[in-house]
């Protein structure tokens, strides 16, 4: 089972439809819709701010989700996949996103809808992804507008696709 803890009077609330690594923590004010996925070691630390998460959001394996202190929340929207070991920290993540594998997304980062955070990005602090956009680099820069095949379909597919990994899960 997860570790679930309450802290400074917040105890996670998660949708029954999601899915829990048994070694993924979800701590404090946290709130995750339907239909998400929390993989192996990914942590969302709700300790010194709020976590809002969507429906359909992936966070996978040794991700961490945080915010700053007094200053900075995490919105993440639907259908939004975190890749492994991603970090995104006191930012708005619309709808139908996909952060790549190690990216990090500082404070005050906005990445608008249907948009790609590529495998190793760093978006520094405020900035701001237009929607159907692709960011890649150290420091992230704008590459484009997302490539045909990498479209807003193949995005959501990428979402619904840890949907079915997690249904592995409930298999005895």
């Amino acid at each position: 089972m997860a570790i679930i803890k309450r802290t400074n009077g917040c105890l996670p609330k998660i949708d029954d439809s999601c899915f829990l690594a048994e070694n993924a923590a979800i701590i404090g004010d946290v709130v995750m819709g339907k239909d998400c996925s929390v993989w192996f070691g990914a942590v969302i630390r709700g300790d010194v701010n709020s976590i809002r998460i969507g429906d359909l959001v992936n966070i996978q394996d040794n991700a961490t989700i945080h915010a700053t202190y007094k200053q900075t929340k995490t919105v993440i929207g639907n259908k939004v996949s975190i890749g492994h070991n991603a970090v995104v920290h006191g930012c708005t993540i619309h709808d139908n996103v996909l952060v790549g594998m190690g990216a990090l997304v500082m404070d005050n980062c906005v990445i608008e809808s249907n948009s790609l955070i590529a495998a190793g990005a760093v978006l520094t602090q405020g900035t701001h992804v237009g929607e159907n956009e692709l960011w890649a680099g150290v420091p992230a820069k704008k590459i484009g507008p997302l490539p045909k095949s990498l479209n807003k379909e193949r995005i959501e597919e990428i979402a619904q696709n840890y949907k079915l990994y997690a249904s592995f899960y409930n298999q005895e």
